[in-house]
């Protein structure tokens, strides 16, 4: 090698620091800044919620972190509320394999968070407690951010450009004509309160008497009322964009539009102050009223959140509010101007589906088979497939995993109606 080759060599050399700064400066390109804001007025005292910045994929790793946001709106009292508060998360983490990559790890956000919606549902119930809750969970990491939801306590997103939508469904009886269609083939009944012989109010499942279809606790109800959540996730674009999570105290009084509205331009903080602000101005202090902000933001910050859109923004607003009714087809039209990725969704309520076909998320490192839900180890002639007897399942293979421990069995068939739930109509 010639010496003019060697300093041409040399010099395309990048020193170690240098080439560690640069991961360092594009690790925090990559990164939004997530800021949050919480205001709340109590009225029956029920309603909960769950702010953690601080959780990590893989522990000691910072660079692994992600952040939780709650609210639970309990019914009945708060056992239901608090013990969902304290135990949710753990359980969804607990359903994840570990040493996954990243990507890897939010693929299997979904199923983990089914697992743990249900498994914190029946450990609830073996407390003798009556109370439920709904539950809204999102997960920020860096641009993607997944929901679940049970109940009528909502997340919406307000994008840049104008658009605003949600990334939960509600659970409404009264509204949601496939969650009746579905708990009537459970087993349950779909009526209104009756006074005097004359029916009044919401519709309601019965026994119990519940507006909602899903939920978490509820033991005095039907088991056809399922904690199986509905689950969104999204990536966002570079531009961020603003979450608004609250308890049905908020939506009862603003639609969706109007939440997001009524907070434009103002810090997460000031935010949550006014949604409620403006809540309680509409309707009045008639139930507990809760509500979370969570600005994602470029690192640059040199987009400004939640800004009203401009004139010449008004086509996109237009094509967004005429596709509120439609999920998939909003989602399509986001992803194509380039605001947010929809990566998944789904709402089914049967675990066959839910829980997916896979046999190595199903086994221990001990060589033993593990209850996809409640996480125990099970010898292979214990676990019974989360597939097997299930009229909905697309799979015809009863021995394919995943597998589910005796108990969590029973209370899948039950939510599906194939047994009784053991509940006594007075």
């Amino acid at each position: 090698m010639t010496s003019r080759e060697e300093r041409r060599r040399h010099d395309n050399l990048v020193p170690l620091a240098a080439l560690i700064s640069r991961e360092m400066r594009t690790e925090k390109m990559e990164k939004p800044i997530v800021k949050y804001g919480h205001a709340a007025q109590s009225r029956k005292g029920e309603d909960y919620f769950l702010i953690k910045m601080d959780c990590q994929r893989l522990p000691g790793n910072l660079s692994s972190t992600f952040s939780v946001f709650a609210i639970f709106d309990g019914h009945n009292g708060n056992a239901a509320a608090i013990y969902t508060r304290e135990n949710l998360l753990n359980h969804v983490l607990g359903a994840i394999p570990r040493d996954l990559g990243r990507e890897e790890w939010l693929q299997a956000l979904p199923r983990a968070l089914v697992a743990g919606f249900v498994k914190t549902d029946k450990e609830f119930q073996t407390q003798g407690e009556t109370s439920g809750t709904t539950a809204t969970f999102v997960i920020v990491d860096r641009w993607t951010v997944t929901v679940a939801s049970v109940g009528d306590s909502r997340c919406i997103l307000d994008a840049q450009g104008g658009a605003v939508f949600s990334l939960t469904v509600d659970h409404r009886l009264q509204e949601n004509m496939e969650e009746r269609k579905r708990v009537t083939a459970s087993g349950g009944v779909v009526g209104r309160r009756t006074v005097g012989g004359v029916e009044i109010g919401p519709l309601r499942c019965w026994p119990g008497g519940l507006c909602l279809s899903r939920s978490i606790g509820d033991m005095d109800v039907g088991e056809f009322i399922v904690p199986v959540p509905f689950v969104k996730q999204v990536k966002l674009s570079n531009a961020g964009g603003r979450l608004i999570i609250a308890s049905d105290g908020i939506w009862d009084a603003l639609s969706s539009e109007m939440a997001a509205k009524s907070c434009h331009g103002l810090p997460a903080e000031l935010a949550a102050r006014q949604v409620v602000k403006e809540a309680l101005r509409t309707r009045g202090l008639k139930d507990d009223t809760t509500c979370l902000v969570v600005d994602i933001i470029p690192p640059d910050n040199s987009i400004p959140l939640s800004t009203p859109p401009k004139k010449q923004n008004k086509l996109r607003a237009l094509l967004f509010r005429k596709s509120h009714d439609s999920a998939s087809k909003l989602s399509k039209k986001l992803s194509a101007i380039g605001i947010v990725e929809e990566l998944f969704e789904e709402g089914s309520a049967m675990l066959a589906e839910r829980l997916g076909n896979d046999n190595s998320a199903s086994q221990s490192t001990s060589g033993l088979f593990t209850c996809v839900v409640c996480q125990i180890d099970l010898a292979p002639s214990e676990g019974i497939s989360v597939h097997a007897g299930s009229i909905f399942s697309t799979s015809s293979k009863p021995w394919q995993g995943p597998f589910l421990c005796a108990d969590c069995r029973n209370k899948k068939d039950a939510m599906e109606g194939k047994r009784s739930s053991g509940v006594r109509v007075a």
